[in-house]
C-alpha cells in the first residue's frame, strides 16, 4: 500500500469517526448531547464536526489534561451538575476557540489562573453554585475576551478587584458575587473599577459589614440607576457592628446613615513621591494614579501658597492636558511639597497625589570637586616641606673633610648626607649598636677652633623618625581641608 493511499485511509477513518455518535448522546448537525445519561467517564468517540457539547447532569467528577483533545471547532461546553472536583492543568487545552463554558453546579473549591489560560476567546464563564472558597488573583488573567463571570452561591470571602482593569478587561460587563461570605469590601479598589464593570457588579445577600463609605456607593449607584443595586435593592443588607442577629437593609434604612455624608465623594490617596533635579533644569510632575477616563479634572496646591494660575500666565509654570505640572527652570525657592488632585465626578471619586521636590543649588553640586581639591593640595604642600627639609637642611659635606673617625658616626661614613643614606635600609652592625645602645645617634660636625684655640664640636640632632612625619602629614593635611 503506497503512502497516498494511507492518507487517504486514514482521513476516511477519521471522517467516518465524525459521523459516528455516542451511545446514548443525541447528535444533531454539529451538536452533541450527552446529558442526563450518568455517564462518569467521557463518552467516546467525540466527533470533531462538534462546535456544541452538553456534559451536564452526569456523574463526572474530574477532567484530565486533554479531555477536549481533537474537538477544535468547539465553542459551547455545557458542564453543569456534574461532581467535578478538581480541573487538571491543560484541562482545556486544545479548544482555545470557546466562548461559552458553564461549570456550575459542582463542587470546585478553588480556581486559578492555569485553570483558564487556554481559552482566550472565553466571553462567558459560569462558576455559580460550588463550593468555592477562595479565587486566585491570576485566575482571569489573559482572559481579553470574558464579558460575563458569575461566581455566585458560593463561599468566596475575598475577591481580588484589583485584578480587573480596563485595559486587562475591556468587554467585562458583568460580575455576579451575591450570595457568597463577603463581609468587608476593598472600597479602594472597587471604585476605580471599570463603570461598565459596576453597573454590573452584583455584590446583594453577603454578610456585609455597616460602614459609610460601602452605603455612600451604595447610595450613589442606586441613584445613578444601576442594576446591580437598583433591581436587587431589598437584598442589600449589612450587619451593624458585625453582629449577625443585627441585619438591616442598607437602602432602607437611611435613618441608621444619618451621621454619613452622602454627598461627600470618596478620597484615595496616592504614595508619595520624591524628585530631585539641579538648578535651571525642566522637571515635570507626575499626576497619574488609579483613576482613569475622560471625565477627569485635575488642580494642583504648590509651595509657598502661590498663585499657580498666575505663574502658569507668566511662563514658569505649565499645566498638561494629562494633569502633569511642568517647572521650565527650576529654582532653589521651588522645592517643596506639590500636592494634586484628580477628580472623577462621574464615579464621585478624587484621589490625592503628593511629589516633594528638591532643587539642589549648583554651587553645591561643586562642593565634592573643592574638598578633594584641598585635600589634594594639603598633600601636595606636605610633601614639599617634607622635601624642603631633607634637602635643604645646612650640610657642609661636601666643603669639608670628613670627620675623623667616631665610635658614635663610624657607621654612617662619608655619605651621611646624600639622599641614598637617609632612605636606604639601616645595616646590620647598625640595627645591632641601636639595640645595644637603645639611644638616639648624634652626627659631629667637623671639629672647629674656637676664639680661645681649643676645639668645639657642633651637633647635628638625627632627622625625625617616621612616627614625626606622619604627625606633621595629618596636622597639614586637617589645615587645609
Amino acid at each position: 500500500m503506497t503512502s497516498t493511499s494511507c492518507v487517504v485511509l486514514i482521513s476516511l477513518l477519521v471522517r467516518l469517526s465524525g459521523a459516528i455518535c455516542p451511545q446514548g448522546c443525541l447528535c444533531i448537525s454539529d451538536i452533541m448531547n450527552c446529558g442526563s445519561l450518568g455517564l462518569d467517564r467521557f463518552p467516546n468517540p467525540l466527533p470533531f464536526t462538534t462546535s456544541v457539547l452538553d456534559l451536564s447532569h452526569n456523574k463526572l467528577t474530574w477532567l484530565a489534561a486533554g479531555s477536549f483533545y481533537g474537538l477544535p471547532r468547539l465553542h459551547t461546553l455545557h458542564m453543569s451538575h456534574n461532581r467535578i472536583s478538581l480541573l487538571s492543568p491543560g484541562a482545556f487545552h486544545n479548544i482555545s476557540s470557546l466562548r461559552y463554558l458553564d461549570l456550575s453546579s459542582n463542587k470546585l473549591q478553588v480556581v486559578g489562573k492555569h485553570h483558564f489560560q487556554d481559552l482566550p476567546a472565553l466571553e462567558v464563564l459560569l462558576l455559580y453554585n460550588n463550593r468555592l472558597t477562595r479565587v486566585e488573583s491570576n485566575t482571569l488573567m489573559g482572559l481579553g475576551s470574558l464579558r460575563k463571570v458569575y461566581f455566585s452561591l458560593n463561599q468566596i470571602t475575598d475577591f481580588p478587584f484589583f485584578s480587573i482593569c480596563k485595559h486587562s478587561h475591556p468587554n467585562l460587563v458583568t460580575l455576579d458575587l451575591s450570595s457568597n461570605r463577603l463581609f468587608r469590601l476593598p472600597m479602594d479598589d472597587i471604585v476605580v473599577l471599570p463603570a461598565a464593570v459596576q453597573k454590573g457588579l452584583f455584590l446583594h445577600n453577603n454578610s456585609l459589614e455597616c460602614d459609610c463609605s460601602l452605603y455612600r456607593m451604595f447610595w450613589h449607584w442606586e441613584q445613578k440607576g444601576y442594576p446591580s443595586v437598583k433591581d436587587y435593592k431589598d437584598d442589600y443588607k449589612c450587619l451593624i457592628y458585625g453582629e449577625p442577629q443585627i441585619s438591616i437593609n442598607f437602602l432602607r434604612s437611611s435613618h441608621f446613615f444619618e451621621n454619613c455624608t452622602i454627598g461627600k465623594m470618596i478620597s484615595l490617596i496616592s504614595p508619595k513621591a520624591e524628585k530631585v533635579v539641579y538648578e535651571g533644569e525642566q522637571v515635570r510632575l507626575d499626576c497619574t494614579g488609579t483613576l482613569n477616563g475622560e471625565d477627569l479634572s485635575y488642580s494642583w496646591i504648590i509651595p509657598h501658597q502661590e498663585n499657580i494660575s498666575q505663574l502658569i500666565q507668566n511662563g514658569s509654570l505649565r499645566l498638561n492636558q494629562d494633569g502633569s505640572l511642568d517647572i521650565l527652570a527650576a529654582q532653589s525657592i521651588d522645592s517643596g511639597v506639590y500636592q494634586c488632585t484628580a477628580v472623577d465626578n462621574t464615579r464621585i471619586i478624587n484621589e490625592s497625589r503628593e511629589v516633594n521636590l528638591t532643587v539642589v543649588a549648583q554651587h553645591a553640586m561643586e562642593a565634592p570637586f573643592s574638598t578633594g581639591y584641598t585635600t589634594l593640595l594639603g598633600c601636595v604642600v606636605t610633601l614639599v616641606l617634607i622635601l624642603m627639609y631633607l634637602y635643604l637642611t645646612p650640610c657642609r659635606c661636601c666643603c669639608c673633610k670628613p670627620p675623623p673617625p667616631s665610635p658614635a658616626i663610624s657607621n654612617f661614613g662619608e655619605d651621611r648626607c646624600t639622599p641614598a643614606s637617609i632612605f636606604a635600609a639601616p645595616s646590620t652592625n647598625r640595627l645591632k649598636s641601636k639595640s645595644q645602645s637603645d639611644r638616639h645617634v648624634v652626627f659631629l660636625e667637623p671639629l672647629m677652633t674656637g676664639k680661645n684655640g681649643h676645639p668645639k664640636a657642633a651637633f647635628v640632632v638625627e632627622p625625625p623618625t617616621i612616627e614625626w612625619f606622619n604627625l606633621f602629614f595629618c596636622v597639614i593635611t586637617i589645615r587645609f581641608s
